[in-house]
């Protein structure tokens, strides 16, 4: 069967048991029907089977009559497994017994609990027979489904608990209404078997390896899921956040290890971006390893995942447009016989034959990312082991710079020698190879000497010298001395911009207090290329087109908008000064040997 996600279905209506169990979708609610003159039809649900007599059963005609199914608050969906540590989304359950929504000012859910199944009869047919033939009516149906599962799960101050046939979907993969009908189904399958005493229900879950998953390798040009794929390789520009502030994030700046430490792998990001300051105390935190939580990092916060999301079924749905447009305009070349109409015709096929493959991998990817990475701890990338509080005017008398980093040591799991490029900029496919080495070099004065990666992966490697910073070797546009820098972020992507080489000052006002830092500011290109960052891109590094790490994005200005007219930066030497005065000895051409 091939669910139709606009029809509600609630069950068959040629089944041949005389009863039928209905099933409760997630925004629906068990009501008893009405009788004329507005009273309650009577309803006599059968008992369940005590522990004494677990081998007796209701049979078929047994089974409660139907009952109407009504649209109820989305509580249930939300609330109904409250209790259970991952706190899964209801899609649909059968049974008789309605959803009771928390009323009154100090309403709380009802603390639901798991619970092993002990004796029943179902552990009987389970392996052999029945778990096989749910598991081919499932996929006969089409359903996403991750895990099937017989457990009790009752409420935690209750001693007895039902048996419960507990069925995993990738989430958004299953609508209400037919999830109603796959829960109806199932159910089925079990009276079949002369299991009447148990309800089947489904829920949103995936089945994932405690670690999480590796992060991903990028991709070639030609491949459809390219730009989409790009924030979950180890390219630099990873979008990340806390874990305890998802709503707040920014960008992971660069990879470096302690010397000759080749197996532990760490990543530099602004402080603020870590720790929000209006969550946060601004307070030295150095983890210790002595059993205080850890603070996690992770990929992705919980809109800026979702955005992602809806980007990929955005560019599905323009490639299906793509492909209905082709096609018709193959079939209105039908019975034209002309070389030159042939030669279009092959050439559109050939376009349709792409847009059909790329709907194909795409559809492939969004259901891998909501499979592997839909959960917030699947995401976890690692955690800081080091960060200073935010200052400004640090260092001795010619720096003065703004300090705010952190240090996260990336777990183990995400990332190895298979995975890792080392430090690159992934340079995408938004500007094109020419256009980005044309706006690299706007002068022609200017030596030659960036070259387009033929990986697109930009290597880093060593730093801008500060002499090349105040007093740049080459030109802009408008022949001015200027360095041409890159930076990707998680706010605006790949972009690419003049680093001023007359330093910036940053005023910071607190508690009545005024304090100076000093910025290495950078200029968008030019005033109809874009801004050059925007919120979220904090955290990000600076690079030149030689790939030497010029600095760390701090902050910018701006005025009615959000987006920043002149971008701040902290320059990577003094930072990288700063970190071995706390005791780090870091390497900025990280390699992994495991």
């Amino acid at each position: 069967m091939t669910l139709n996600p606009g029809k509600k279905v609630i069950g068959d209506k040629d089944d041949a048991l005389e009863g039928e169990e209905h099933g409760i979708g997630r925004g629906e609610e068990r009501r008893p029907d009405k009788a004329a003159g507005g009273q309650d039809q009577d309803e006599t649900p059968a008992a369940s089977p005590t522990a004494a007599n677990a081998k007796s059963f209701r049979t078929k005609r047994d089974i409660p009559p139907p009952q109407s199914t009504l649209l109820s608050p989305p509580s249930e969906a939300k609330f109904y497994y409250a209790g259970l540590p991952s706190a899964p989304v209801l899609v649909a359950r059968t049974g008789t017994t309605p959803w009771e929504a928390p009323t009154g000012p100090e309403a709380y859910p009802t603390v639901k609990e798991l619970r092993t199944v002990g004796n029943h009869a179902l552990e009987e047919v389970w392996e052999g027979n029945l778990a096989p033939e749910l598991h081919a009516l499932l996929d006969s149906m089409e359903v996403k489904w991750t895990s099937t599962d017989v457990v009790r799960i009752g409420n935690a101050e209750e001693s007895s608990a039902p048996v419960i046939l507990w069925i995993g979907v990738i989430p958004r993969s299953l609508s209400d209404n037919d999830g109603v009908d796959v829960a109806s189904r199932c159910q089925k399958l079990l009276v079949k078997y002369d299991i009447t005493d148990v309800d089947v229900e489904i829920r949103e879950s995936v089945v994932t390896r405690l670690a999480g998953p590796k992060l991903l390798t990028s991709t070639s040009d030609f491949d459809p899921t390219v730009s989409f794929r790009e924030p979950f390789t180890t390219a630099l520009g990873l979008p990340i956040c806390a874990q305890s502030t998802p709503w707040a994030g920014g960008t992971g700046g660069f990879f470096i290890t302690e010397c000759g430490n080749t197996e532990r792998l760490l990543l530099v990001t602004a402080r603020h971006v870590v720790f929000t300051p209006s969550e946060n105390s601004n307070e030295d935190y150095e983890y210790k390893n002595d059993g205080r939580p850890r603070h996690k990092v992770i990929l992705f916060g919980e809109a800026a995942f979702e955005k992602h999301l809806e980007s990929i079924l955005a560019e599905i749905g323009k490639m299906k447009m793509t492909a209905v447009i082709l096609e018709r305009r193959i079939r209105a070349m039908e019975g034209k016989d002309d070389p030159a109409v042939n030669k279009e015709r092959q050439k559109l096929q050939t376009m349709l034959d792409d847009a059909k493959e790329a709907v194909e991998e795409l559809n492939a990817f969004h259901q891998t990312v909501l499979t592997y990475w839909a959960t917030p701890e699947s995401r976890i990338l690692g955690h800081v082991i080091l960060s200073p509080p935010i200052n400004v005017n640090v260092g001795n008398s010619s720096e003065g710079y703004t300090e705010d980093w952190a240090v996260i040591e990336i777990d183990a799991s995400k990332v190895n020698m298979s995975n890792f490029n080392g430090n690159a900029i992934d340079l995408g496919t938004h500007i094109s190879a020419t256009d980005f080495t044309y706006m690299m070099y706007p002068n022609p004065q200017n030596p030659s000497s960036f070259k387009y990666p033929n990986d697109r992966l930009l290597k880093l490697q060593g730093t801008i010298l500060d002499k090349d910073m105040r007093h740049p070797p080459e030109l802009d546009q408008n022949g001015e001395p200027c360095l041409m820098v890159i930076k990707r972020g998680y706010g605006t992507g790949l972009t690419i911009g003049r680093a001023n080489n007359i330093c910036s000052y940053s005023r910071y006002y607190e508690d009545g207090k005024a304090e100076t830092s000093k910025e290495w500011p950078i200029l968008p290109f030019n005033s109809t290329s874009g801004v050059f960052s925007k919120g979220g891109d904090s955290g990000s590094v600076i690079v030149d087109g030689r790939g030497r790490m010029g600095g760390l994005l701090t902050g910018g200005t701006a005025g009615f908008m959000p987006s920043s007219d002149i971008t701040y930066a902290t320059p990577i030497g003094f930072l990288l000064r700063r970190m071995r005065e706390r005791g780090l000895k870091p390497n900025i051409n990280p390699v992994l040997t495991a």
